[in-house]
């Protein structure tokens, strides 16, 4: 027993699996026979909740990244992000194997920070925010969707509140496990639109919005002139879209078999590595700098915009119910932590758990209204929650996994130390120089007429 309890202490893999078997046994005994049971989830399941948190509409935006960045720092910094998400993401994994208790990133925060309920309360804000920030851009992409396809039909607000209510409908199931069909259903539709997205640059005969005599110009590098607002800015875009470590702990809380979760880790990361990738590369080389748009359905002719863009219609209504759940999964937990109606079908549980889920679709809609801009709102997202909870958090759970001298037993645990304590200093510079980026790009933004203004009947169709 005392050397399994040493292993434990300093991270050893397979400790953590062994260290938790009986505790997740313990969680799962103790739902039986309810009517609400949450460990449900199969690795298999959890996948489709992976695949449709990172196949999104935000993959559309790497075209327009990599004609900021240059086609040749735009693969790497796509390879070199996702490569640190799957890193950091294991951490997680591990971390939520020694701390089989945890049932969100908020109870993650409480134990970095030694037990503090301050880190905790600070967390579970910004996870809450985050969220419904994520909320707020499927309302306007919604929107951008339902004016794109009907010509402008109705007044934007209009089609905004529609979305939030389609999405607030599909938010209500109460468990992980009923959502991760449509999950799967919404990535392999929101697949298919990237891939006509695809084909439709390329045998399209010029990108919407084309001057005759100007060619599309594709640069292998940062053109002259390039500003550290926009670099930054495409960065944050990239990042984003890659960054979904914020929900792992709550999809690891509710599976049957927590030590199968690199299986559906590995999965997605290859995946969207690869169509990431090869969205952002092809399409930014048939449209080129002067036409590209962000999302890149704008750059298509209008009938091959309306075909491709109508497949996005699941994951934008889906992911944007998934972190809504999640958000309502966290809040209902506190209010219901030993009631029966945390497990139960009554009327108190669901007319609760239905006005938390309506709650933050206001929250969604208004964030809709006032920030009304689809490529800068994804780099302010980026700036406030992806430093914390894509690089910090993370870098600092690798620090209490192997605490004092075990960190640097050996070259190459060291090496990995001094990786973590870049990343937390990644994840501040993201913070900082990001937010700065990303307010001035918004101002630059209204300064130039270049978007729309709040709680406007204007149409945002690309």
């Amino acid at each position: 027993m005392e050397k399994e309890t040493s292993k434990i202490d300093t991270g050893d893999e397979e400790s953590f699996v062994g260290s938790t078997l009986y505790n997740i046994s313990d969680q799962i005994a103790k739902e039986s026979g309810h009517e609400i049971q949450y460990r449900t989830c199969s690795w298999q399941n959890t996948a489709g909740l992976l695949f449709s948190e990172y196949i999104c509409l935000a993959i559309l935006s790497f075209p327009w990244s990599y004609s900021v960045l240059g086609l040749v720092p735009g693969v790497i910094v796509t390879v070199a992000v996702a490569a640190t998400v799957q890193y950091t993401s294991l951490i997680v994994w591990k971390f939520c194997m020694k701390h089989p208790e945890v049932r969100d990133v908020c109870d993650i925060g409480r134990i970095l920070f030694g037990g503090s309920e301050w880190a905790y309360n600070f967390t579970a804000v910004m996870f809450i925010l985050n969220n419904t920030f994520i909320q707020g851009l499927h309302c306007l992409v919604g929107a951008k969707l339902l004016n794109t396809l009907s010509n402008s039909a109705l007044c934007t607000i209009g089609f905004s509140a529609i979305t939030a209510l389609l999405c607030f409908f599909l938010s209500l199931p109460r468990t992980l496990n009923q959502l991760s069909g449509l999950g799967t259903f919404s990535a392999v539709t929101m697949g298919i639109a990237v891939l006509l997205a695809i084909i439709f640059s390329g045998i399209q005969s010029e990108p919407f919005g084309y001057i005759p005599g100007e060619s599309p110009i594709v640069t292998n590098f940062p053109v002259a002139g390039t500003t550290f607002v926009t670099g930054m800015s495409a960065f944050l875009n990239i990042s984003y879209t890659l960054i979904g470590q914020i929900t792992i702990p709550s999809f690891i809380a509710e599976m049957r078999e927590p030590r199968d979760f690199p299986k559906a880790l590995w999965a997605v990361t290859i995946c969207e590595v690869v169509v990431f990738a090869l969205c952002g590369s092809i399409m930014y080389h048939y449209v080129g700098n002067q036409y590209i748009t962000a999302p890149a359905f704008g750059s298509l002719q209008p009938l091959y915009k309306k075909i491709a863009f109508s497949f996005a219609i699941p994951t934008i209504v889906y992911l944007g119910s998934l972190y809504s759940s999640v958000t309502a999964r966290f809040i209902f937990f506190r209010l219901f932590r030993n009631s029966e109606h945390k497990h139960s079908n009554s009327l108190v549980a669901w007319a609760s758990w239905a006005g938390i889920i309506g709650v933050t679709w206001i929250f969604a809609f208004l964030i809709a209204e006032v920030i009304p801009f689809f490529s800068d709102m994804l780099s302010l997202m980026s700036s406030l929650f992806d430093g914390w909870f894509g690089f910090i958090y993370w870098g600092m759970a690798y620090l209490i996994l192997y605490p004092g001298q075990t960190r640097w037993a050996g070259p190459w645990r060291s090496l990995e130390t001094l990786i973590n304590y870049f990343l937390i200093a990644l994840g501040f510079f993201m913070l900082v120089a990001g937010t700065y980026v990303s307010i001035q790009s918004i101002i630059d933004s209204y300064a130039a007429a270049a978007v729309g203004s709040v709680f406007s009947c204007a149409s945002n169709a690309i």
